[in-house]
C-alpha cells in the first residue's frame, strides 16, 4: 500500500496534480478541502464548525480535521492506498495520522511538498475565485493570513518528515504536465 502525502501552500496545485496522481497509482485521494466543502453544503455538525474558522481565513483546528479524514478513510477500506491533499497540516494531525493509520497496520509512504513562492501562489489563488465562488480565495488579506498561519503552524512537519526520511521536495512551477512529471519520478523512485 502506498500511503502519500501531498504538501503545500494554498494555491500551490495539490489539488490539480491529485487528479493525475490517483489515476496513475490508483490511489483514493482525499482532500481536505473537498471534505470540508461536502461537511459544509451538508450542514454536518463538523462542517457548520469548519465553516466558522474558514469564513475568517483560519485553519479549521485539529480535531475537526482528524474526524472529518477518519471518516473519509473508513470509507475507502479496501482502497490501494490514499493520498493525502491538504492533511496533515500541522504535528498534532501528523500524529494523529500516523496513530491512525498503524491502527489499520498502515504507515505514511511518503511526504511529497510542492513549493513555490507566495507572491505566485498569492496571484494564483486570487484567479481561482474569481471562478471557485471561494470567498478565502477572493480577499489577498485572508490568502497572506492563510499563508502566515501555514508558516506558523505546517512549516515544522517539513523537520518532523525529514527527519523520518519521508520528506520530497518538488518545484511546483511549470507547466501541470511538467509538474506532473517531477511528482511522478519521486513516487517511482519510493
Amino acid at each position: 500500500m502506498i500511503n502519500i502525502v501531498l504538501f503545500g501552500k494554498p494555491g500551490a496545485g495539490k489539488g490539480t496534480q491529485a487528479e493525475f496522481l490517483k489515476e496513475k497509482y490508483h490511489l483514493t485521494h482525499i482532500s481536505t478541502g473537498d471534505v470540508f466543502r461536502y461537511n459544509i453544503k451538508n450542514n454536518t455538525d463538523l462542517g457548520i464548525e469548519a465553516k466558522s474558522y474558514m469564513d475568517k481565513g483560519e485553519l479549521v483546528p485539529d480535531a475537526v480535521t482528524i474526524k472529518m479524514l477518519q471518516d473519509e478513510v473508513e470509507k475507502n477500506p479496501g482502497t490501494k492506498g490514499f493520498l493525502f491533499d491538504g492533511f496533515p497540516r500541522t504535528l498534532a494531525q501528523a500524529e494523529a495520522l500516523e496513530a491512525f493509520l498503524a491502527t489499520k497496520g498502515w504507515s505514511i509512504t511518503a511526504t511529497i511538498a510542492l513549493e513555490a513562492d507566495d507572491e505566485i501562489l498569492v496571484q494564483r489563488l486570487l484567479e481561482r475565485g474569481k471562478t471557485s465562488g471561494r470567498p478565502d480565495d477572493q480577499d489577498e488579506d485572508k490568502i497572506r493570513n492563510r499563508y502566515e498561519e501555514y508558516n506558523e503552524k505546517t512549516a515544522p512537519l517539513i523537520e518532523y518528515y525529514q527527519a523520518k526520511n519521508l520528506f520530497r521536495p518538488v518545484d511546483g512551477i511549470g507547466s501541470v504536465a511538467e509538474i506532473t512529471e517531477r511528482l511522478s519520478k519521486v513516487i517511482d523512485n519510493l
